[in-house]
C-alpha cells in the first residue's frame, strides 16, 4: 500500500527525501560534511523537474537524475562554498586552558623524534615550538606549552 502510494507520487517522494537529506546535514552532521547538503539538493532538482513534467516519474529517471543532478550541483556550489570559509590555513590554537602548563620532558625532544607527556589520562604527543628557537629539549628539563593540537603540546623550553 505503502509502496504503491509512492511509486504513483514520485515527485512528492524526492521532494520529501531532499527535505530529509537537508534536514539531517544540519541536525545531525552541522553543516559539516556537504555530503548530505547536495544529495539533498540533488534530491529536490529531481523531484521538481518530475512535478514540471520534464522527467517522467519511473524509478529508473529518478535515480538517474538525482546522481547527474547532484553531481552538477556539487561542481556548481564547490568552489563557492570552499571561497565562503575563507580557505585561510588555521593558525596556533592559542585559547586553551592548556596553555601555559609547565611540566619537566621525560626524554629528548627533536623536530624529528617528538616526546610524550601523559596529562589527564592522554598521551599526548610532545613536539618543539617552531617559535622556540632551539633544536632540542633535553630530558629533566622544564617546558611550557605554547599550543595545543589534538592530541599534540608544542612545548618550548622555560
Amino acid at each position: 500500500m505503502i509502496v504503491d502510494y509512492i511509486n504513483h507520487h514520485l515527485g512528492e517522494f524526492w521532494i520529501a527525501a531532499g527535505f530529509l537529506l537537508l534536514t539531517a546535514e544540519v541536525l545531525i552532521m552541522g553543516m559539516a560534511s556537504g555530503v548530505l547538503l547536495f544529495a539533498g539538493l540533488g534530491a529536490l532538482a529531481t523531484g521538481m523537474l518530475m512535478l514540471a513534467g520534464v522527467l517522467p516519474e519511473t524509478w529508473a529517471a529518478g535515480i538517474s537524475s538525482f546522481g547527474i543532478s547532484s553531481g552538477v550541483i556539487t561542481a556548481l556550489l564547490w568552489k563557492p562554498l570552499r571561497r565562503m570559509q575563507g580557505g585561510r590555513a588555521l593558525g596556533k590554537n592559542t585559547s586553551s586552558d592548556l596553555i601555559g602548563l609547565e611540566f619537566v620532558a621525560e626524554q629528548d625532544i627533536t623536530p624529528l623524534a617528538p616526546g610524550t607527556k601523559r596529562y589527564s589520562g592522554i598521551q599526548w604527543r610532545v613536539e618543539i615550538d617552531k617559535d622556540a628557537g632551539v633544536d632540542a629539549i633535553h630530558a629533566g628539563q622544564r617546558v611550557a606549552v605554547t599550543s595545543v593540537d589534538v592530541g599534540i603540546f608544542r612545548v618550548k623550553a622555560v
